[in-house]
């Protein structure tokens, strides 16, 4: 039986030219594409030995893969790809219909209103508060400002008379600085509703790094910050009105590093901390960065921080965030059904398996790989090994990251002969190029190329065979540029990053 409880044969077909027995290593370089090779093109700069060998010295092995859009999954061309669907994709070997799209489908039909989830949270519309958590963006990789609208117009055409909106601004997907426009577009929605009668606000806020959006337990305190401002409507920062909020912290911070905000009334009180009989609901539609507020929103026995204060509430997210760990128990639209991954193939037919990465993308290489599925298929033929990654710091300030350490893991992996499949994720491109910090770019990718000739060095060793590829592209391309190309530059001649200045951890 398959992951899905689908009758399924597990034969695997001999590779036509690739001998059996072999090692085979396979290396993801997170955010590794190709773009013109110009000064903006930190690949292009950084020094990259072997990766530079391997494309020169086998044209005929190199190929240009698609991430974005439908190839993966996605609704659109315009849709641009991110690592969830990356993994998803690689992992599968297939392509399935990812969340953003599942949402698109539930809303336009309507069924989103029908399902077990909103009829579940509804039921709190008539005294209760309706809460909707998540990014406000149209970037398309965690949530879509459009679902988001009509979410609040069906929610207020079907009883919601009072509804509170805890932001989280973007800056990462989308360009820095973005924020201030969503927010005034999301205020000119709420006051529409307010007009029907529909008690709509903004109550917190914050940047997605520093507030609620951590992931794989990395930092607590990230999510420590969201609880306080959404649940108990505390935080450092009071304003009157959001769009005030986001312009006056943008001011030593950008929009993923917003400190977080609450907005309150003439009386100087929060106007939309979570309370008992209120239903909440987190909107973003991808898994990683919502799971840990939905533990804590969720578990009874929650023991991360001290939420001080647990309000007995209806809580739904967009999607099932872990199908495994049923995480949340109510849910507006179902997941997608991602099944006879390749790692099921694998345990199927006596493969063993090593995965390994740092924390930051240690659930791409697992559960994204796997179909969205936590644990092991079968823990006698896998291995899994996490890395640390640094915490409390951006990781401009650390490029090198943990490549080298992920290099060594599975070096000794390859070397061991215990595995017949070693894949690892080596995430620097991607987490480093989202900083915006070029210079520190450029170091990122000369450790993720050393990291690479660690892995291949030991493959060699052992007569095995690899395969470098990517889930999508970002550190090939840092700057903003024009329609036809060329980079932009500001009033003072320096270039327009495409996500700007690092933001303050203050």
């Amino acid at each position: 039986m398959g992951s899905s409880g689908q009758q399924v044969s597990w034969k695997l077909a001999d590779h036509p030219t690739l001998p059996k027995g072999k090692t085979l290593a396979l290396i993801v370089l997170d955010g590794w594409g190709e773009y013109k090779p110009d000064e903006y093109n930190c690949i292009h700069v950084a020094q990259t030995p072997t990766m530079d060998s391997l494309k020169q010295g086998a044209p005929e092995k190199w190929r240009l893969i698609r991430a974005h859009g439908k190839a993966v999954g996605l609704p659109t061309e315009d849709d641009m790809g991110n690592s969830e669907v990356g993994h998803n994709a690689l992992g599968a070997g297939r392509i399935f219909a990812q969340g953003a799209k599942l949402v698109d489908i539930a809303l336009a039909s309507g069924k989103i209103y029908e399902g077990e989830g909103f009829k579940y949270i509804s039921e709190c519309f008539e005294k209760g508060t309706l809460h909707l958590i998540g990014l406000l963006s149209d970037g398309g990789v965690h949530s879509r400002l459009d679902q988001l609208q009509l979410l609040l117009k069906g929610a207020s055409e079907r009883g919601a008379k009072r509804i509170r909106v805890h932001i989280l601004t973007d800056g990462r997907d989308v360009l820095d600085g973005s924020s201030v426009g969503f927010v005034e577009t999301l205020e000119s929605d709420l006051a529409k509703l307010r007009e029907n009668g529909v008690d709509a606000r903004i109550a917190s806020g914050g940047g997605r790094m520093y507030v609620t959006m951590d992931r794989y337990e990395n930092d607590w305190d990230v999510v420590k910050r969201g609880w306080d401002a959404q649940v108990r409507g505390e935080a450092p920062h009071k304003f009157a009105n959001a769009v005030e909020a986001v312009k006056k912290l943008r001011e030593n911070a950008n929009d993923q590093y917003l400190p977080p905000f609450v907005i309150v009334d003439e009386n100087e009180k929060a106007v939309g901390p979570i309370e008992d009989g209120d239903a909440v609901v987190t909107f973003n539609f991808r898994a990683d960065r919502m799971v840990m507020l939905a533990k804590a929103l969720e578990h009874q026995d929650f023991d991360k921080f001290d939420r001080i204060k647990v309000p007995k509430i209806r809580y739904a997210g967009m999607l099932q965030y872990d199908g495994e760990l049923k995480l949340p128990g109510h849910y507006l639209v179902s997941p997608p059904e991602i099944d006879r991954t390749s790692g099921e193939y694998l345990v199927h037919n006596g493969v063993r398996t090593f995965a390994c990465s740092e924390t930051v993308k240690f659930g791409h290489v697992t559960f994204f790989w796997n179909g969205n599925r936590s644990g092991y298929f079968n823990p006698e033929m896998e291995e899994y090994a996490e890395i640390p990654s640094d915490v409390g710091i951006t990781f401009n300030v650390q490029p090198k990251m943990k490549a080298l350490e992920i290099g060594e893991k599975a070096r000794d992996a390859i070397l061991s002969r215990k595995f017949d499949q070693v894949r690892v994720n080596i995430p620097n491109g991607d987490m480093v190029g989202h900083t915006g910090d070029i210079q520190a770019t450029v170091v990122a990718c000369k450790a993720a190329d050393e990291a690479v000739k660690m892995i291949i060095d030991a493959i060699e060793q052992v007569g095995g065979i690899y395969v470098v590829t990517a889930d999508h592209g970002n550190a090939e391309d840092m700057v903003k540029r024009n329609k036809s190309g060329q980079p932009l530059y500001d009033k003072s001649g320096a270039y327009c990053n495409r996500r700007s200045r690092i933001g303050s951890r203050r």
